[in-house]
């Protein structure tokens, strides 16, 4: 289990951690291994990524359901629960299914983001139906008893502490996603808030499970070395098996307001060993973007601040020598307005002030006088090769097609991703820089270390 663990501690730090994305927006399988998708009777939807490379299959099972879905007050139980899934079934008790996977040497993990929960196996292609079999019993089978649960609370709190806690950073992302979303549950953490953590419990955890967890509410994905007819008959048999939930819960989350302040978070700790600006803007992503607005916006980070040809860098790092390093991500699977990140590192002896006008004077740049044309073109060749060059991972395939499909797009959406990315113009980027980086829809951090106390200024 210490696989999972540290992958799912990973997931969330992913989640937390400043200009950091759980999973990229959804990228295209371009070189057209004939994706096929269907539902089972019960609701289920099924996605097949043929992979001959190897004989061996990367099975994923994806719930539409996240830390945004919690109810107030239970911060945290999607993530916990993720943990307790691992914890047997009547037919499977907790750890017989890890000793077979460790037979076969077969590998299993999880992931909790704040739209879906996911869980994989990588095995020989011959236990695809093992595996199905497994995450079928544990869909609407999971057993839990306090001797299980209260133990495995202790766990996340650990973890809340060694990734959160003790992360300066960490602690600066929850603060301004905090300050970011008003009103909308993104703004809390995925793993929680520590004091919600603490009294979570086996009847909140098993309500959680019953609300959401379901085979109309989840998605299968199966990259590897299989057929689509084939996998039709082993899902058929395995999770077909299992009934629908008339009941369950459609998503009903607050609408976050129109933003018209501009909001600033500083946080001085001990610990900090570099100091740093952060920056989140609320924007749209993929499933709810008008037209190619995510695309533009999509292409906008690139040119801003993914890599050394970028324009943060190169301003702010190589030719002004303001910063050590600086970067802009998009978090553009979601369900809901998400962000857009840029980060900087300062040179020693730089204030952040300046560094952050420096910054707003790149941003500046591209609203007044747009991109080059060959900067758009390298950016957008870029983007779509980093495409092509992840599909050697079964895995990565496989979470493209989860996502997308989790958080409200669809197959084809991702399929012609790169056609879309290819249409994209200069006037589309430079629209979106005047749109969506508006001040007053960001949250500037600080990253400061406190200054010494008066046993240190002493000693």
């Amino acid at each position: 289990m210490m696989v999972r663990a540290i992958s799912c501690a990973a997931a969330l730090a992913l989640a937390v951690i400043i200009a950091a994305q759980p999973v990229a927006s959804p990228r295209a399988y371009a070189q057209d291994p004939k994706v096929s998708n269907f539902k089972l009777a019960n609701g289920l939807e099924v996605v097949v990524i043929p992979d001959h490379r190897a004989p061996v299959i990367t099975h994923m099972v994806y719930y539409k359901l996240g830390s945004a879905d919690e109810p107030p007050g239970k911060s945290g139980i999607a993530h916990f629960l993720e943990h307790l899934m691992f914890k047997g079934t009547e037919k499977n008790p907790a750890g017989r299914f890890s000793q077979v996977l460790g037979t076969i040497g077969g590998q299993e993990n999880a992931f909790t983001t704040a739209d879906y929960t996911g869980y994989y196996q990588r095995v020989p292609r011959e236990y695809l139906a093992q595996v199905m079999d497994y995450e079928a019993d544990r869909m609407t089978g999971l057993v839990l008893t306090d001797a299980v649960v209260l133990p495995e609370r202790d766990v996340v709190l650990e973890e809340y502490n060694m990734r959160v806690a003790n992360s300066p950073e960490a602690r600066l992302g929850e603060q301004m996603s905090a300050a970011l979303y008003l009103n909308h549950p993104y703004g809390r953490p995925v793993i929680g808030w520590h004091s919600e953590i603490k009294k979570l419990n086996r009847q909140d955890a098993l309500a959680f499970y019953r609300r959401f967890y379901a085979p109309n509410n989840a998605i299968v994905v199966i990259a590897g070395d299989v057929a689509p007819d084939e996998v039709k008959a082993l899902a058929e048999k395995a999770y077909g098996a299992v009934p629908r939930r008339e009941d369950i819960e459609t998503r009903a989350r607050p609408e976050e307001p129109p933003p018209v302040a501009v909001r600033k978070v500083v946080l001085d700790d001990q610990r900090v060993a570099q100091p740093s600006v952060h920056r989140y803007y609320l924007v749209p992503p993929y499933s709810t973007a008008k037209g190619d607005e995510a695309e533009a916006i999509d292409v906008l980070a690139q040119i801003l601040g993914a890599g050394a040809n970028s324009r943060m860098y190169r301003q702010l790092v190589v030719d002004k020598r303001l910063a050590t390093n600086a970067g802009a991500s998009y978090q553009g699977s979601a369900v809901d307005a998400t962000k857009l990140a840029l980060y900087a590192t300062p040179q020693p002896g730089v204030a952040l002030p300046d560094l952050e006008n420096a910054i707003d004077a790149v941003i500046g740049d591209i609203v007044a006088n747009g991109v080059a044309a060959d900067e758009l073109e390298r950016a957008k060749t870029r983007m779509i090769a980093d495409a092509v060059y992840a599909q050697d991972s079964q895995a990565s395939m496989a979470r493209w097609f989860g996502t997308a499909l989790s958080t409200g797009s669809t197959v084809q959406d991702v399929l012609t991703w790169p056609d879309r990315i290819k249409k994209v113009t200069a006037a589309d980027v430079q629209a979106a820089a005047k749109t969506w980086l508006d001040k007053r829809r960001s949250v500037t951090g600080y990253l400061v270390k406190s200054p010494p106390g008066p046993e240190e200024k002493r000693s």
